[in-house]
């Protein structure tokens, strides 16, 4: 059996009631990495956690070279006499180790090429005036030395920390990691996720008539198009019936085969909450009262090193849970550094009458120029956890803290764009 990676009871606590600083402090401070490493070439490595810091090897550019296609010369050559040079090379790119230039000569060159030892500075070629047989030509005065020259280790220096361990190699990660000739790199292996349903009233999407009582599962759908932005393994064990055996044999071979189970909905205290009893029998759960809207009560458990995360069923509460504190749970099990997503100040153009006090609010909203021309932050007006129709209008959550009791129109609020949580606008 490999060595357990996680606490006993990552998720137990003595408060009655979490809030968002304290719910977001539990998981950073008990979840750890799961997730195996592996080395992956940079083609398949493309948002992926690093597992382990790398430097460079070798200098970014390796030598000195042009910036721009024109000629290269010293800058103290430069005199009066029309400031004319005769030509005594021809440097192209991919030239390998061009010879020294001779004193008070100029080499042709092309933008990439090296720049030849005993020239420090570029001249374009549109800036000067060649003879007809382009022996020689005249370079303007009043070039700075050092122009137009990419000095050797100018991107990157040999041994400098390009990306460190936990960083989500983006694609100009990817980039960088290229120019250094480096092919392949060590990453955390994707977290396996387990995505399932549970409730004989939900349905497969599609062609079908719904029956009375019956509702189409959005959730699942949702989360796993959700789990995609980050690097993750997603297995879809469906819709399961309310059937407990069915559903503990479901849930324990979840737990065998995957670093995380994700489920919304049927994760509380009621009757027909079979993939509770599962959990609590497999291994161990809490349920969370979280003091914010849309969202607080949420189930948090383990079984060995595998956790579970039951989310609201509401699409919208299990949408802004997922952001907010599945998705923190996911990048640290993941292997990755977890970053609070960007907050900007915006001024509301909405007001509040009345906000309950001691609990944080996540408004669906979006940005939007007033009469004025100034930006402003606009809200969904209907505020029910079930109207998907919100999130698809907004481009982030406009959050309300815990002090405030009212809003008034002009006033400071905080704006967290999707673009944070690793979503389009």
């Amino acid at each position: 059996m490999s060595e357990k990676r996680l606490l006993d009871d990552c998720f137990l606590h003595d408060t009655d009631r979490l809030t968002h600083a304290e719910t977001l402090g539990i998981i950073g401070d008990r979840l750890s990495t799961v997730t195996d490493r592996e080395i992956r070439s940079l083609q398949q490595a493309d948002r992926c956690f690093l597992s382990d810091n790398v430097a460079a090897p070798r200098n970014v550019p390796l030598h000195d070279n042009a910036a721009v296609d024109g000629y290269a010369f010293a800058a103290s050559d430069w005199t009066g006499n029309d400031g004319r040079f005769p030509v005594t090379a021809r440097i192209a790119a991919g030239d390998l180790d061009p010879p020294d230039l001779a004193p008070g000569s100029a080499a042709r060159i092309f933008t990439g090429a090296i720049v030849p030892a005993g020239a420090d500075t570029v001249t374009m070629q549109e800036d000067c005036t060649a003879s007809a047989d382009g022996s020689s030509v005249v370079v303007p005065a009043g070039l700075k030395a050092g122009a137009n020259r990419r000095l050797a280790g100018e991107d990157l220096r040999q041994g400098e920390s390009v990306i460190t361990a936990g960083q989500r190699l983006r694609p100009q990660d990817i980039a960088a990691l290229a120019s250094l000739g480096i092919a392949h790199v060590p990453v955390f292996s994707p977290l396996r996720v387990a995505l399932l349903s549970t409730g004989n009233e939900i349905v497969e999407p599609g062609d079908r008539t719904l029956l009375p009582g019956q509702v189409f599962d959005s959730n699942r759908n949702m989360l796993k198009s959700l789990c995609n932005t980050l690097p993750t393994a997603v297995t879809d064990y469906g819709i399961l019936p309310d059937d407990p055996d069915i559903i503990e044999k479901t849930v324990a071979e979840a737990a065998r085969e995957n670093d995380l189970i994700l489920a919304t909905g049927g994760t509380s205290r009621g009757e027909e909450d079979h993939i509770v009893s599962s959990i609590d029998k497999l291994g161990k759960r809490h349920l969370w009262q979280i003091a914010i809207k849309p969202g607080r009560p949420m189930s948090f458990g383990q079984i060995d090193d595998c956790v579970f995360i039951g989310l609201p069923g509401n699409p919208v509460a299990a949408f802004v849970c997922f952001l907010l504190y599945a998705r923190k749970a996911m990048i640290l099990l993941g292997g990755g550094r977890y970053q609070e997503a960007q907050r900007f100040s915006v001024p509301a153009g909405f007001s509040i009458a009345s906000k309950k006090p001691d609990r944080r609010e996540f408004l669906r909203g979006w940005l939007e120029t007033d009469d004025q021309g100034n930006t402003v932050v606009q809200k969904f007006q209907r505020d029910g956890s079930g109207l998907i129709s919100g999130l698809r209008q907004a481009t982030g959550l406009i959050e309300l803290s815990e002090a405030a009791t009212s809003l008034t129109t002009g006033e400071l609020v905080s704006f967290l764009p999707f673009a944070g949580f690793g979503l389009d606008g």
